[in-house]
């Protein structure tokens, strides 16, 4: 069973204590944090009590670009699209295993969420992708 980390208030998310939870996944982490700073990307940690974990809100300006959260060996980025620009997805020439999660994901109120489960380097690509093209919505 997948087991949500980082649910004690009082232990903020730093490196160390990431990279304790990670292991080794932490490298792609770091990896995928110095790629999107470069896009002038930036990481907000916070508690959040109505779901009892951190989460990390990433941002281009004031736009929120995905939430990231962190599980038991791997970390997830959550998107969220409305349905005026989630079909935009689909000429983003993606995995045709993450197009089907993003078909089958449930609508959360009018948003239908892309979730990429990072385990590895292997879906930065597809990531960056979707980030620019969130980053190029109004």
């Amino acid at each position: 069973m997948e087991k949500m980390l980082l649910r004690e208030k009082e232990i903020c998310p730093n490196s160390g204590v990431l990279k304790d939870l990670l292991g080794d996944v932490f490298l792609s982490f770091e990896e995928l944090e110095k790629r999107l700073v470069a896009k002038d990307i930036v990481y907000i940690w916070n508690y959040y009590n109505d779901g009892k974990a951190w989460l990390c809100k990433v941002q281009f300006k004031k736009k929120t670009v995905f939430w990231l959260s962190i599980w038991d060996g791997f970390f997830k980025l959550t998107f969220y699209f409305n349905e005026k620009n989630y079909v935009g997805i689909y000429d983003l020439g993606l995995e045709e295993s993450i197009i089907k999660n993003f078909e089958n994901t449930k609508l959360v109120g009018k948003f239908r969420q892309l979730i990429f489960e990072i385990r590895d380097n292997s879906q930065f690509e597809d990531i960056e992708r979707v980030v620019e093209y969130k980053k190029s919505l109004k």
